[in-house]
């Protein structure tokens, strides 16, 4: 990404507080987080943006990643209609149905262990790239599992912001 601003970095700087703040929300479901990246504008170029984005994420409490978590569906199973996580679950969409059962398995012994659903940063995973990722990251304590989960956020809300901010129009 260049250090210049872009067509959508400008509308996003522009854009009333709860457009922002709605905007905000669909790159990451804790409010904590868009509050804090929404009380820094204006950003000077989408790296501005990407940094303060990665602040406020080291900054999150769990309670906080929890509400983020909140906003993401099972792996294997987007959200229906929402083409965000269709996109970035399409490693899963050829899974065979054998992988698919397996992830729900996972899954569900993942979410028993540690009260939310297994989080990763699917975009350009293949299923079995997630399955075994699943399958090492169940191991974890969980707060092993917490900052690891911080971590995949941030890429997610990077891939999120930087197609918010390239994108020329309003959708």
């Amino acid at each position: 990404m260049t250090s210049g601003t872009t067509p959508g970095l400008t509308r996003f700087n522009t854009s009333a507080e709860g457009d922002a703040l709605a905007a905000l929300h669909e790159v990451c479901s804790s409010s904590a987080w868009g509050s804090k990246i929404l009380a820094q504008r204006p950003f000077a170029s989408a790296e501005a943006l990407f940094l303060a984005s990665d602040a406020a994420m080291a900054e999150l409490t769990a309670e906080d990643l929890a509400e983020a978590m909140a906003g993401h569906p099972p792996i294997g199973r987007p959200k229906a209609g929402d083409p965000t996580s269709s996109r970035e679950q399409s490693g899963m969409a050829g899974a065979s149905e054998e992988l698919k059962a397996e992830m729900l398995e996972l899954n569900l012994a993942y979410q028993d262990k540690f009260g939310h659903v297994f989080l990763i940063c699917a975009t350009g995973r293949t299923g079995e790239q997630m399955r075994d990722a699943l399958r090492i990251r169940i191991e974890n304590s969980p707060e092993q599992e917490r900052e690891i989960v911080r971590t995949e956020l941030g890429k997610i809300n990077r891939i999120r912001l930087t197609r918010l901010v390239e994108t020329e129009e309003e959708n």
